[in-house]
């Protein structure tokens, strides 16, 4: 039971990674607002470009992770199947 509770928190498609990636984007470019009216001009500006440049780092290894995943289910499938 507790293993089928796991399975909702995992990411299997692209379509889920990219609704993940959006939802860490939503975050970071309202965490960047904020940064621009706590510290006007160039320190803002730099704090909102971390807050992005996280989200791109995270956003492509979730999509190298769902690659991989996909990758492997594929390798054992074709092992699995029973040569007739």
């Amino acid at each position: 039971m507790f293993r089928r509770f796991l399975r909702l928190f995992q990411i299997r498609t692209r379509l889920e990674a990219c609704a993940v990636i959006y939802a860490l984007a939503l975050g970071a470019v309202e965490r960047g607002a904020h940064y621009l009216t706590s510290y006007p001009g160039l320190p803002g500006y730099l704090l909102f470009a971390a807050c992005l440049c996280a989200v791109f780092m995270g956003g492509g290894k979730i999509l190298d992770a769902v690659r991989h995943f996909q990758e492997r289910e594929a390798a054992k499938d074709e092992t699995v199947q029973p040569t007739g």
